[in-house]
């Protein structure tokens, strides 16, 4: 099928937003700046590294200790060996579309996203196209990951159907001239979701990945049209 199916990480396949923002929320406090769980969500979510760094530093008023991202992955990294799930449904809905291509474009470092897929024993449905942010200048809301992703698949951006759970996710898919599916499937949804990524543009929003799959059907009957 001349089509690709387009998945964000964290929030989508790995239900690790709550676990990552508990440790940063955690860090942050210690750097002296008292952040909740709550406080990560709105400041921190959905960051490249180096966008996070930033976002952090400018919270503080000050340069952040040095070797702070790698102390933060690692952390995370020991906190999803522990207690990492995918999202509720995921695994179905890619048996689900097995016949799609599928990619994964993410915010996070190569290593996050390499490190989750075994944890997940997810690796072999997307390798070797799993694209991070980090290869691209901009991360989103702005396209550059979701173009890179369908460029090196080699399909026009038209004809992808993104699936994410953020608005600047969204967004970035939106400006990407991609179809998009807002997913309020994880657990660190908040009350407000549905309506911010209605508001950020996304063409159907939904709860679970059953509804995603409704979605789905119905977007890619209209590329075959």
């Amino acid at each position: 099928m001349d089509a690709l199916l387009i998945f964000d990480f964290d929030g989508v396949i790995a239900d690790s937003e709550v676990l990552s923002n508990m440790v940063l929320a955690d860090i942050v406090t210690a750097l002296g700046l008292p952040t909740t769980l709550e406080d990560s969500y709105a400041r921190y979510m959905g960051k490249r590294p180096d966008d996070l760094v930033a976002a952090i530093e400018a919270d503080l008023g000050r340069p952040l200790p040095e070797g702070f991202n790698e102390n933060f992955q690692g952390e995370t990294l020991d906190r999803f060996r522990r207690d990492l799930m995918p999202v509720a449904g995921v695994r179905d809905y890619i048996e689900t579309f097995g016949h799609v291509p599928k990619c994964i474009a993410s915010s996070s470092s190569p290593k996050r996203l390499n490190t989750c897929l075994d944890i997940l024993a997810l690796r072999d449905e997307f390798a070797p196209h799993v694209y991070s942010a980090s290869m691209v200048e901009r991360g989103k809301p702005h396209p550059d990951i979701f173009l890179h992703a369908a460029g090196n698949v080699g399909i026009e951006p038209n004809r992808c159907v993104v699936i994410e759970d953020s608005p600047s996710g969204v967004k970035a898919a939106i400006a990407a001239g991609m179809r998009v599916i807002g997913l309020t499937a994880a657990s660190h949804i908040q009350h407000d979701h549905y309506q911010q990524l209605s508001a950020a543009g996304a063409h159907h929003v939904v709860a679970t990945f059953d509804k995603a799959a409704d979605a789905t059907h119905r977007m890619l009957s209209e590329l075959e049209a």
